[in-house]
């Protein structure tokens, strides 16, 4: 479980093809803490450490992986965002985090403002009901908020603190991203659609009529 906190900005340095998966070599200051089939997120993708060393750490990447994220396009110079998993004693600052990537999305504008920047990302249409304003979302495992949500569409805000230590710096038009979106909504939807009541799209309103 992870929380969406950004704690680094690593670089991948290898990319080794395996069957048909890929081995991951990334360089990052927290590799020295590392330790083999420890967890980490990687552009908020769920990974198992397999080696560490030299300042490095090693993942895989399996097919089905490879077949819901970003993480097929890797090429050394990528620059990936790392959250190691929560302990139990964390603080929970973002919010709750699978590192289970649901689909990629893609940016289609940059918006520049006075005080943060506003990214405009298209993704796929099945999975709006689980998309409401203000909610969260793990954008390539950051922990954001929707700030505007429209059909298949939605925008987040990105204050300077959050570009100075993600790679949201590397976003522009046609940047595909991970999207993973909220576990606690992605419950109720299941939930809902079980007892054949669900909405075409979840709104604080209408959880408020149902009594959440």
């Amino acid at each position: 479980m992870f929380t969406g906190i950004i704690e680094e900005v690593g670089e991948v340095v290898g990319v080794e093809p395996l069957g048909g998966g890929r081995r991951l070599r990334i360089a990052a200051a927290m590799a020295a803490a590392l330790r083999p089939e420890q967890s980490v997120a990687v552009n908020g993708a769920c990974l198992t450490v397999v080696r560490t060393g030299d300042g490095t750490f090693e993942v895989i990447a399996i097919e089905e992986t490879l077949k819901k994220t970003t993480l097929g396009t890797f090429r050394p110079g990528r620059r990936v965002n790392l959250e190691r998993a929560l302990s139990a004693t964390g603080r929970l600052d973002g919010h709750l985090v699978q590192g289970h990537v649901d689909a990629a999305g893609t940016v289609e504008r940059v918006e520049p403002l006075a005080t943060s920047t506003l990214y405009h990302l298209r993704f796929d249409a099945r999975f709006a009901p689980y998309v409401i304003p203000t909610g969260s979302i793990a954008v390539d495992g950051i922990s954001l908020t929707v700030a505007r949500l429209e059909d298949d569409r939605l925008t987040v805000a990105i204050i300077p603190y959050t570009a100075e230590h993600t790679n949201t710096r590397t976003w522009t038009p046609g940047t595909r991203v991970n999207l993973e979106f909220d576990l606690l909504g992605k419950y109720v939807v299941r939930w809902l659609t079980l007892r054949g009541s669900a909405p075409a799209r979840l709104s604080p309103e209408w959880l408020r009529e149902q009594g959440f």
